[in-house]
């Protein structure tokens, strides 16, 4: 494993020096004291194992297309904001909007997910071993979100198609959101997502899926609209 120290770089140099890694045939790329620096490992097109020794700033593995990132540590708002493919692991923490408007992959924090993890997914998996803030799958289209701990307020709110599966509680769906016992499939399906990343499967689980009133506008349920709105 080649490594490279980001103590006095920028992101930018440290971003340049791991694709010219990835680039040279280096499978796995540890990356040192990056000091939550933001934006690192963005953009990454091909499969290469990138590990941060310490927390990450915002952003980190935005827009990836492959790889798989491990952070031994925690990482800032936007955690892998628009992947296509890969895995993105956190062992700790994870700050505002985790995983938004992912298109496939996976990303794992091991810890607690601040406010709207998973917003506007439209595919992929969200895995959090912990619990997760406030309107969290907001508006999401596609994917799984798996989440181990308790849900925060407005859960789900006005997601079109996507799962949630909670093991903690749920005091507080969002608009649209339905509180449902999930299928034997589902709970084969979880245990199945959680396994690899050796995460305990929840003693018991509930499924949140869209009530499907927002699909389209009626007049007749305005306020149902002017809620959501």
């Amino acid at each position: 494993m080649n490594a490279i120290d980001c103590e006095g770089r920028t992101p930018r140099e440290i971003n340049q020096e791991i694709k010219r890694q990835i680039e040279a045939g280096t499978p796995e790329v540890l990356v040192r004291n990056p000091a939550a620096q933001h934006n690192l490992a963005v953009a990454l097109l091909q499969p290469a194992r990138i590990v941060f020794d310490g927390s990450v700033g915002y952003y980190c593995g935005g827009m990836g297309d492959g790889p798989h990132i491990e952070v031994r540590g925690s990482a800032g708002w936007g955690l892998a904001e628009c992947m296509m493919s890969g895995t993105v692991v956190v062992d700790k923490n994870a700050g505002n909007s985790a995983a938004a408007s992912i298109r496939g992959g996976t990303v794992v924090i091991r810890g607690d997910a601040a406010a709207r993890a998973g917003i506007a997914m439209k595919g992929g998996t969200l895995i959090i071993g912990g619990s997760c803030g406030y309107m969290s799958g907001f508006m999401m289209q596609k994917g799984t979100i798996i989440l181990c701990g308790d849900a925060g307020e407005a859960l789900g709110d006005s997601m079109y198609e996507g799962r949630i599966f909670v093991g903690g509680r749920v005091d507080d769906p969002g608009n649209d959101a339905v509180v449902q016992e999930p299928t034997e499939q589902d709970l084969t399906e979880v245990a199945s997502a959680l396994k690899p990343f050796d995460i305990p499967m929840p003693s018991s689980l509930k499924k949140v899926v869209a009530g499907r009133r927002l699909w389209s506008f009626d007049k007749k349920e305005w306020d149902v609209w002017k809620t959501a709105l």
